[in-house]
């Protein structure tokens, strides 16, 4: 019986949620041959300012990522 554990910055929606659950179920159960009821998968939701990736948490990393596509819409507008 597999035991999946997936980590993912949190902030997907319920639905998004499900739907990786369920892919990653069927998947695994079609990958090694077993049927999909035992196979077991579970989400772990990490919060995005303890993520760090290049000396910014990802919090940090998606304010600034949203600070410069309003500066260039703001940019473009004319």
């Amino acid at each position: 019986m597999p035991f999946i554990q997936v980590n993912l910055g949190a902030g997907r929606t319920p639905e998004q949620k499900q739907r990786l659950v369920k892919d990653v179920s069927k998947a695994a159960a079609e990958a090694i041959g077993v049927a999909e009821s035992s196979v077991r998968v579970w989400l772990v939701e990490i919060p995005a300012d303890v993520i760090m990736v290049g000396g910014q948490t990802m919090a940090e990393r998606t304010a600034a990522n949203q600070n410069a596509a309003s500066q260039n819409a703001a940019t473009s507008a004319p």
